[in-house]
Formats: structure tokens, sequence, C-alpha cells
């Protein structure tokens, strides 16, 4: 699941960021047949864990060797614009907003494959934290290095 800048779509809304490739099933549709409203958080968290996984920063089972995964979320905001009315291809476009000392708020959409249809659009604030004392932490170089990219100018 590669990550692809978003200069691959000129035609989408945002110039800056990446779009992440998701893939929507038959069973992440309702009784009406409209993607489940709780399966768009899922989609962008499974999108956003891709992206940093390719760049090193994973989660597997130890808090302490995790460094800038150990962290919670603070705040999560979603807003619908447009159903998802069938599975198949689509993609999360994600963005810094913000990159502070110990956390981030990070843009998002899920949109079209392509990035040219807005499906959900919102934001996420993450605190980094310390395994040990689960109090905020700073983010370490490498980790702000690699998320500099995607702030939005």
């Amino acid at each position: 699941m590669t990550a692809a800048p978003l200069a691959d779509a000129p035609t989408a809304p945002e110039a800056s960021g990446v779009l992440v490739p998701v893939e929507v099933h038959f069973d992440d549709l309702d009784a009406l047949g409209l993607l489940h409203n709780a399966r768009y958080p899922l989609l962008v968290e499974r999108a956003w864990s891709a992206h940093w996984a390719e760049r090193g920063h994973t989660y597997a089972g130890d808090w302490h060797a995790a460094g800038d995964a150990c962290n919670a979320v603070k705040e999560f905001h979603i807003t619908y614009e447009a159903p998802v009315t069938r599975p198949g291809p689509y993609a999360v476009h994600l963005w810094l907003e913000r990159l502070g000392r110990t956390g981030l708020t990070y843009g998002f959409r899920l949109c079209s494959a392509d990035g040219t249809a807005t499906h959900a659009r919102g934001h996420r604030v993450l605190v980094r934290l310390d395994p040990a004392t689960m109090r905020p932490a700073l983010w370490s170089e490498e980790f702000k290095g690699a998320a500099r990219p995607l702030l939005r100018s």
C-alpha cells in the first residue's frame, strides 16, 4: 500500500499531502448499502498506519520499543459529505495541519481513488507518550523530519 504524492492527482482540491489507497469491502456497507459511519475512521486509521509503517514507525506490542508510535488520540472530528455506496478502491488523503513538540494535528479526506471526489473529511489530534509515565513526550528528530513534508503550507 504505497502512498502516492498528491501531485499524482492534479485535479484534487488540496495540493499538499499524500493519497494512501484503501479498499472498501462489501461487508463494510450497512443495511442501506452505505459505508457504515464507523468504517470511515477505521479506513483513515489504516491509511495513517500504512503511511508510517512504510517509514519505519510501527507498533508491534511493545510500547517501549514503539518510539514515536507510542501515542494516543486526544481528539477526532469527522464530517460526512457524500456517501460511499459501493465497494472498491478509494483513497485517504493525509496531511499535517500542525506538528508540535509533543502533539500533532493531521487532516484527512476519504476520497475517490484519484482524490477528486470527497466523501468525508476531518482531523485528528495525537499526543506522543512516554511509555513509562504515559505523559506527553517529545517527538524524535527522525519522526519530525519524516513528518515535515506532510505539513500543509
